[in-house]
């Protein structure tokens, strides 16, 4: 049984107790000189730039103070629940050192880094020991009360309590003991305590809002830049596949028209060949058409689309569907052609010989899961359909995860925020 130290509330245990002022403890041995060392290579890069020296240096002590301060972002969240969004503007890739300066300085999450350090090595560094010196102190007054006051100096104060002799001494071990509870409730909220202060000075409102903004860019281009290419397609599909059978279609017939009464044989032969243009045009529409947006998913929803899918693999593949109702159109829609990305790159690259597909809505999110027991080595980068499959799902504020280690096997996850009906 631990301690929920996270949040601050809840249970506590002598583990979670412990935990907390270990945590506390560590924060406050290495946090402070990694705050007082980035402040002072900061002040002194900063001060340097009229004399050029700071032009070089200074995007790589920003770097390092953003990499410290993004390390207690994690920790904020893993050992207090708090989640501090980090707001850094980005910067161009091929940005000259004067760029990158100035591009850095010209950030205000930067200053608020650096107006975050100095309350770190201070306030932060205080409210960090407290969870341990709250537990630890105690044990100073138990052991005065317990004969340790015979050693000490005479008018020897611990806490409010003068201790000068046996009666002063268990007092000093009754106040140990009223420490000792308030620890119980207090040492994993003054932890707690600490996190808050760094989102306070480290934190801003709008942080949240401006990563938001970013995403939500970067995504609606997405979606543009792949609706253009989507009809891009569409049109060369069309021109390439049923537009010239039915041109050559309507050419037989015309042959048909003049030959009907000179060679009624040849009109007869040409009038098969045009019946046999026309169904492959109409499958060709039909595979468009699919493509576009599967009837199937349209009739059935995305749980029998993908059964669907699964059927047409070359691989061994077990679907599990668990969905009490139906997610809104583009969401099946995004999540349906996701599935079929990921399959085909499974197919083509992974040489599974299976493929387990897992469908389910749980906390108001689907969750669609493809693991496969090929070779691994699957990752989410430029050249890679997963790339575009997170773009996809990027545009409903969906995530992608991939774990697809050497030698598999690879799963991928794909999350969309949804309710169903």
């Amino acid at each position: 049984m631990t301690t929920d130290t996270r949040s601050g509330g809840g249970r506590t245990t002598g583990r979670g107790i412990a935990l907390a002022a270990l945590r506390g403890l560590a924060l406050a041995l290495v946090a402070l000189p990694g705050a007082v060392l980035c402040f002072v290579l900061s002040v002194v890069s900063i001060a340097l730039i009229p004399i050029g020296v700071g032009i070089v240096t200074t995007p790589y002590v920003l770097r390092g103070v953003r990499a410290f301060a993004n390390w207690r972002r994690v920790l904020a969240a893993e050992w207090g629940g708090v989640r501090i969004a980090p707001s850094y503007r980005p910067l161009p890739e091929d940005a000259n050192p004067w760029g990158r300066t100035f591009g850095m300085l010209g950030d205000p999450a930067t200053w608020r880094d650096l107006r975050w350090l100095p309350v770190d090595m201070t306030a932060g560094f205080v409210t960090a020991l407290l969870p341990f010196a709250l537990l630890v102190y105690p044990l100073e007054g138990l052991a005065i009360a317990a004969g340790l006051w015979r050693v000490l100096p005479d008018g020897y104060w611990y806490g409010f309590v003068r201790v000068t002799g046996q009666l002063s001494a268990l007092g000093a071990g009754v106040l140990a003991l009223a420490l000792l509870f308030l620890a119980h409730f207090l040492t994993p909220r003054l932890l707690h305590g600490h996190f808050l202060l760094t989102r306070a000075v480290l934190g801003s409102d709008r942080g949240e809002l401006t990563e938001r903004v970013r995403v939500l860019t970067e995504t609606r281009r997405d979606a543009v830049d792949t609706s253009a290419a989507e009809l891009r397609r569409i049109e060369r599909d069309l021109h390439d596949g049923a537009q010239a059978r039915l041109v050559a279609m309507g050419m037989d017939l015309g042959t048909v028209e003049a030959l009907l009464e000179k060679d009624p044989a040849k009109a007869r032969a040409l009038l098969t060949q045009a019946r046999q243009s026309s169904a492959e045009a109409l499958t060709e529409l039909r595979e468009l058409v699919r493509g576009i947006h599967p009837p199937v998913l349209a009739e059935r929803g995305l749980g029998d689309a993908v059964r669907a899918l699964a059927l047409r693999l070359p691989v061994a593949t077990e679907v599990d569907v668990e969905l009490t109702g139906r997610a809104g159109a583009p969401v099946e829609s995004a999540a349906y052609f996701a599935v079929s990305e990921v399959l085909t790159n499974a197919v083509k690259h992974s040489g599974a010989d299976r493929i387990w597909i897992d469908v389910h809505h749980s906390e108001g999110f689907l969750r669609v899961t493809v693991t496969d027991n090929g070779r691994g080595g699957a990752v989410i980068g430029a050249g890679s359909g997963l790339t575009g499959v997170e773009r996809r799902l990027g545009t409903f504020d969906g995530v992608l995860a991939v774990s697809s280690p050497a030698g598999g096997p690879t799963m991928v996850t794909m999350e969309l925020p949804c309710a169903l009906s």
